[in-house]
């Protein structure tokens, strides 16, 4: 049972925690590209952003703007994006975020929806979960011996009624 006795759907969790966070997911996700951009040149450019997201321009320069109202960016003339100070500090965290989320998933073998697992999962993790998860990754990299060993671990039986639903939630989400 929660600490404070109180459930939650999924749905519900996200709006509870929203009010303790600035951002929404989709600032979190530009202001991670725009660091990953950035970190070639010192600067992106909304056409650029634009490429690297899969949106259209419009909508990039909608979302720079809200990212500099919040003093996160730079926003110069013919389309130059820059990352202010606090947003370059908190572009990495998320760039680290990502990362840390992506290896953890890869490390138990997902492969085909990686970065779609790893894009739904890390706007909705603490932060003493990601380091939990950070530290196991470690783990698993300063001990292979022990890596190997969950890759070779075969449970003898898996209850079926864990995986009976597996078919319709899988086609529901694509849907």
């Amino acid at each position: 049972m929660p600490k404070n006795g109180i459930f939650r759907t999924a749905r519900g969790y996200q709006l509870h925690l929203r009010g303790k966070k600035t951002l929404t997911p989709s600032m979190e996700d530009y202001l991670e590209m725009i660091y990953r951009n950035c970190r070639q040149e010192g600067f992106t450019r909304v056409n650029q952003l634009a490429e690297s997201l899969n949106v259209q321009a419009p909508s990039v320069s909608r979302m720079v703007q809200r990212l500099t109202q919040l003093e996160l960016l730079d926003f110069e003339k013919y389309g130059i994006v820059r990352l202010t100070q606090s947003g370059r500090e908190l572009g990495e965290f998320l760039f680290h975020r990502h990362q840390v989320i992506e290896q953890f998933l890869s490390l138990l073998g997902v492969t085909d929806s990686l970065l779609m697992e790893t894009e739904m999962i890390e706007h909705n993790i603490s932060l003493t979960t990601l380091e939990k998860i950070a530290r196991l990754n470690l783990f698993f990299q300063t001990n292979p011996e022990i890596y190997a060993r969950l890759q070779e671990f075969e449970p003898r039986a898996l209850d079926p009624l864990h995986f009976a639903w597996k078919d319709w939630l899988v086609t529901t989400r694509e849907e």
